[in-house]
C-alpha cells in the first residue's frame, strides 16, 4: 500500500481499476455458491449417516471427530454463503410491502454483482420511478385543484351516501357563504336553497332552473356526472349561473331589434313624408293633379309594407301553444306541394303528432329560404324519417349557395339575416314552433353543396310510453 501511495495520480487510478476488475472476476457467482451449499449439505447428511452407523459398528473416535468438524464447517459455510442473500431478500420483501403502502423512500444497499444484486437494483429503480410518478401526480392534482378553485362554476363532489368530498371556491361562495363544505352532506348543504334548485341537484339529469336567491331571479344550469374514485361511486354536481350571459344576450337582441325596427320605420316613413310633401305641392298645381294617383299608390304600398313588418314581429311574440293531433304524413306533404313546389322523399306510413297549421308554416318558411338561396325547386327535397330515439326528423334539403361560415350558429337567432332586405324572423319563428312542439331545429351544410334544415319532433305520447 505504501508503494501505491507513492504512485502518481493517474497511475494510482489505473492500479485501483485493475484491483477492482480482478476483484469482480474473483467474485463467486450465485449459482456456484448455491452448488457449494448443496455439496456441504450432502456432506452433512453423510456425516449424520456415519454417526448412526457408529452405533452399530466400531469406528475410530478420530473419524467421528473429523466428521463432526466437517458438519460444523458445512453449517458455518452455508450460513456465510446464504446469510447475506437471505438478508437482502428480506429487505426487498420489506421494500415491496412499503411500496404497497405508498412509501417509496426505502432503498436496499448491497455490494453484489450477481443475479441477486440485479434484483436489488431493480427494486431500487422501481422505488425511484414510483416516487417520481407520485410527485408528478401530486403536482397535477395541485394544478387541477387550483384551476377548479378559480373557476366560476360551482362544483360539489359527493359520494354515494351524499357526503361531500370536495367543493370549490364557487361552491363555497354559492352555498356556504365562503365557509368549507367538506364533511357535510348534500342535503344539509342545500337545506336553505329553493326547492327547484334542490330537486335539480338531486335529480339524475341535467336541468335549467330559474330561482329567486338574495332577492334576484337567477337562471342556473345544473349538470350531474357519475364517477368511480377508489372503487367507490361518486357524483360531481356543477352549477353554472347563466343570468349574466342571458341578460347580455337579451340586451344584444334588444339593441338589434331596436336598430332593425328603426331602420324599417325610417325606410317606410321617409318616403311617406316625402310623398306627402309632394302631394301638397301637386294640390297647388291643377295641371299635375293626375299624378296624385301615383303618390297615393306609393303611400298605400309603403303603409302595407310597414303593417306586414309589424305583424311579423307580433306573430313571433304571440305564437300560440301548438294543438297537436294525428296527421298522416303523405297527404299533409302533398297538400303542401300545392303551395310550394319540392320533391317528396321518404315518409313513414304511420301518422305524425303535431299542429298541422304551425308545421305547415315552418315548412313554408324553410322552402321559401331554399328558393331565396338560389336552389331550383326540383332540387329541393322534403323527407321524414324515424330516428332510433323514436323522434321524427323532418328535413328540407336544397342545392343553393349554402350557409356562410357564421350562419349555422346565428341563423336561428331573431333579427339575424344574411339577406339585404331580410328581417331575421323566418328561421327564428321556425325554431319557436319546433321548440313549442318539444323538438328542435338545426341547420347544417349539405355535402355536395347547399344546406339542410332538420326539425326533430317527438313521438306521440302513447309511442313514448312504449
Amino acid at each position: 500500500m505504501r508503494r501505491l501511495h507513492l504512485l502518481r495520480g493517474s497511475q494510482r487510478l489505473d492500479v485501483l481499476r485493475s484491483f477492482r476488475a480482478l476483484h469482480a472476476r474473483l467474485r463467486v457467482p450465485l449459482q456456484v455458491r448455491l452448488a457449494a451449499v448443496v455439496v456441504l449439505t450432502a456432506a452433512a447428511a453423510c456425516a449424520g449417516s456415519l454417526v448412526a452407523a457408529r452405533s452399530q459398528a466400531s469406528l475410530p473416535v478420530s473419524a467421528l471427530a473429523g466428521l463432526g468438524l466437517a458438519l460444523v464447517a458445512g453449517a458455518l459455510a452455508s450460513r456465510a454463503l446464504l446469510g447475506r442473500a437471505v438478508g437482502l431478500l428480506r429487505a426487498v420483501t420489506d421494500g415491496l410491502a412499503s411500496f404497497a403502502e405508498s412509501d417509496y423512500t426505502q432503498r436496499v444497499r448491497h455490494d453484489r454483482r450477481d443475479e441477486l444484486g440485479d434484483l436489488v437494483e431493480r427494486h431500487n429503480r422501481l422505488g425511484d420511478a414510483l416516487r417520481a410518478q407520485r410527485d408528478d401526480l401530486y403536482q397535477k392534482e395541485l394544478l387541477l385543484e387550483t384551476a377548479l378553485d378559480a373557476t366560476p362554476v360551482a362544483m360539489v363532489l359527493h359520494d354515494e351516501a351524499g357526503r361531500i368530498v370536495y367543493g370549490n371556491g364557487a361552491a363555497r361562495a354559492l352555498f356556504a357563504a365562503g365557509e368549507r363544505v367538506g364533511q357535510r352532506t348534500l342535503s344539509a348543504l342545500l337545506a336553505g336553497e329553493p326547492e327547484e334548485l334542490r330537486a335539480a341537484m338531486i335529480a339524475g339529469r341535467d336541468a335549467l332552473v330559474s330561482v329567486e336567491r338574495r332577492g334576484e331571479i337567477e337562471t342556473l344550469y345544473v349538470a350531474r356526472r357519475a364517477f368511480r374514485l377508489n372503487t367507490q361511486a361518486h357524483v360531481l354536481v356543477s352549477v353554472r349561473s347563466l343570468t349574466r350571459e342571458i341578460s347580455r344576450r337579451e340586451a344584444e337582441l334588444h339593441r338589434n331589434a331596436i336598430r332593425l325596427i328603426s331602420h324599417e320605420l325610417n325606410n317606410s316613413l321617409a318616403p311617406i313624408s316625402s310623398l306627402l310633401h309632394s302631394g301638397r305641392l301637386l294640390l297647388d298645381r291643377p295641371e299635375q293633379r293626375e299624378r296624385l294617383g301615383v303618390v297615393f299608390d306609393t303611400l298605400e304600398e309603403r303603409s302595407a309594407h310597414l303593417a306586414r313588418f309589424l305583424a311579423a314581429y307580433a306573430e313571433l311574440a304571440r305564437l300560440p301553444p301548438p294543438a297537436p293531433e294525428r296527421v298522416p304524413w303523405r297527404p299533409f306533404l302533398e297538400r303542401l306541394r300545392g303551395l310550394a313546389p319540392f320533391t317528396l322523399g321518404d315518409a313513414p306510413d304511420e301518422p305524425g303528432f303535431f299542429d298541422p297549421a304551425q308545421i305547415q308554416q315552418l315548412l313554408l318558411n324553410l322552402l321559401k329560404n331554399a328558393v331565396e338561396a338560389g336552389s331550383p325547386p326540383d332540387r329541393i327535397e322534403v323527407s321524414v324519417r324515424r330516428l332510433s330515439t323514436g323522434e321524427l326528423a323532418l328535413t328540407v334539403a336544397d342545392r343553393g349557395h349554402g350557409l356562410p361560415d357564421d350562419a349555422p350558429g346565428k341563423a336561428l337567432l331573431p333579427f339575424y339575416s344574411t339577406k339585404q332586405q331580410g328581417r331575421g324572423l323566418g328561421l327564428a319563428l321556425c325554431r319557436e314552433i319546433a321548440t313549442a312542439h318539444g323538438g328542435a331545429l338545426a341547420l347544417r351544410r349539405r355535402e355536395g353543396g347547399g344546406a339542410e334544415a332538420e326539425c326533430r319532433l317527438p313521438p306521440a305520447p302513447d309511442e313514448r310510453a312504449t
